[in-house]
């Protein structure tokens, strides 16, 4: 970065000795160590929530042919569903949910060796689906939701005549959702019966769970770069679909 930008960019932000930043940040990490114990707490109350055992016979389409849900574990005893926004005749999936997806590659190794399964769910058709999984480069399971309830009965999918006075059941409550596809994450579990399961979801923000980079970008001087009230994911993109710009132009551009 050039000397005139570190110097606008620290006009605008106070600059202290490093005994008062030591303060500081101390008084900082009380908070961040406080929220780190919390989130240890809604863990163990999450886990505690009762299962409600999943009675529909759900039929996937995948590449190996039709499949149901207890099929997805793959002789796993847990399973991980992300709900993906894609929906029949869309071009390419959501970005925002291929952003979360983008950060399941390193993961997946490391939920299997925790007995947990993973699969990605929408509702475009198989081939539609297959096309922009192999445009995206991703190794994952991922299935088509067409014909079945899967994605209505999770409240991830709002075709038309499923809405009432323009709202739709998101996130365990009534909204006027603007689009047909919402994102989600699901887990299940499989009894040595071969019963399954819904141990948890999650929605709107809640997806966050998903986003690395987000996290990473919490710590970082400039943060999301985005409007923190609207969240609307302004600057993500499909990972290949970044423009090849430099850091300095674009974010100094975005603060300007």
């Amino acid at each position: 970065m050039n000397t005139a930008a570190v110097a606008a960019n620290t006009a605008n932000h106070p600059v202290a000795s490093l005994e008062d930043w030591t303060l500081q940040r101390r008084r900082l990490l009380a908070r961040e160590k406080e929220l780190t114990r919390l989130g240890d707490q809604i863990a163990q109350e999450r886990r505690a929530l009762p299962w409600v055992r999943v009675a529909k016979a759900y039929v996937f389409d995948s590449p190996d042919g039709p499949r149901s849900l207890a099929d997805l574990f793959d002789g796993r005893r847990q399973l991980m569903v992300q709900h993906f926004m894609f929906a029949p005749g869309w071009e390419q999936g959501c970005k925002s949910c291929s952003f979360m997806t983008d950060h399941l590659a390193g993961a997946q190794i490391h939920l299997r060796q925790r007995d947990v399964a993973l699969a990605l769910v929408s509702r475009a058709s198989l081939p539609e689906i297959e096309r922009f999984r192999r445009r995206m480069g991703w190794p994952f399971k991922w299935v088509s939701a067409k014909d079945n309830d899967f994605n209505l009965d999770f409240h991830v999918s709002f075709p038309p005549g499923t809405r009432v006075d323009g709202e739709v059941v998101y996130n365990y409550g009534r909204t006027a959702f603007p689009q047909e596809e919402a994102p989600g994450i699901s887990f299940f579990f499989k009894d040595d019966a071969g019963a399954v399961f819904h141990t948890y979801s999650t929605f709107g923000r809640g997806v966050e769970v998903m986003m690395g980079t987000y996290h990473l970008l919490d710590m970082a001087p400039w943060g999301r770069g985005e409007d923190q009230d609207a969240y609307g994911m302004e600057w993500v993109r499909h990972h290949d679909r970044y423009e090849p710009t430099s850091a300095v132009a674009s974010c100094c551009a975005a603060r300007a």
